[in-house]
């Protein structure tokens, strides 16, 4: 069994304030710790049911630079540090059975969530591929699922459980938080959190096979809305890019991953045009 574990921070228990997850303030020393607590747990959950399981985490907020390795169990590898392939998901290209998702948040535009954005919130207002809006969850699920490896738990505040499940059937989540606005969350004690999410893995593991995830088969056409016309400037760069409205952008990528990797440069476009 070989299990990628992609941490994310915005979806951990606790995470509020786009300050929680910074790096350089405060707050964020503390998160980091919980974020990492939630690793191990999701580790422990692993090995618990496969005790042969090969697992690895891949870093997926901000630089890639969050956990806390001395901390982080040692029966674990992690990938940190950008760029790499494949982003939020780097390590699948080496071949993986199950991804869990953690410290997930919802897509761009959803009201109410904590902290909800796509790939760059400074950057993204949307991302569609064949007309389907899909924010990471959809986004990283697809590529699993290209890559032969099923999306089997996603864990964060109540709007992105329900995101998850309506985006990925059979898929199982956690929920450590309920979101009662952009900024603001009602929270489970950081011991309580970590105890759901060890105890949720080994039955997500066991359902693999009923997870749905979307899947885009053949050429994909993208579509990215971006905030400012500065950035679309810069994406038109890319050749093959055309913009069909003031801030979209659309390109008729050749395979799904070619569309997956398109979105992680227009978001790193946009922040080096800003």
């Amino acid at each position: 069994m070989r299990v990628l574990i992609s941490a994310d921070m915005e979806g951990v228990t606790g995470v509020a304030d786009p300050a929680d997850v910074r790096p350089g303030e405060p707050e964020y020393e503390r998160h980091r710790r919980q974020l990492t607590a939630e690793v191990n747990a999701a580790v422990r959950g692993v090995l618990a049911r496969h005790p042969g399981a090969t697992v690895t985490v891949t870093e997926a907020h901000a630089a890639f630079r969050n956990l806390l390795l001395p901390d982080l169990d040692p029966r674990a590898r992690v990938l940190r540090g950008r760029p790499k392939t494949y982003g939020m998901l780097a390590g699948l290209e080496r071949g993986a059975d199950a991804v869990i998702f953690l410290g997930y948040h919802a897509k761009a535009g959803t009201a109410g969530a904590v902290l909800a954005h796509t790939v760059s919130g400074a950057v993204i207002a949307d991302v569609r591929c064949q007309g389907r809006s899909l924010g990471e969850i959809g986004l990283n699920a697809a590529l699993a699922a290209h890559l032969g490896t099923a999306p089997v738990l996603v864990t964060g505040d109540d709007l992105t459980v329900r995101e998850a499940a309506q985006t990925i059937p059979g898929v199982h989540t956690v929920e450590v938080k309920r979101a009662l606005g952009a900024s603001a969350a009602d929270s489970l004690h950081p011991v309580r959190a970590c105890e759901l999410i060890e105890d949720a893995v080994p039955a997500a593991l066991d359902a693999r096979a009923e997870v749905r995830p979307p899947r885009f088969t053949g050429p994909v056409e993208l579509e990215i809305d971006v905030h400012r016309t500065a950035t679309a400037d810069h994406a038109l760069l890319v050749p093959g890019m055309r913009r069909t409205g003031g801030t979209t952008l659309c390109y008729p990528a050749p395979d799904y991953p070619t569309a997956y990797r398109l979105v992680e440069l227009v978001a790193t476009l946009g922040l080096a045009a800003s």
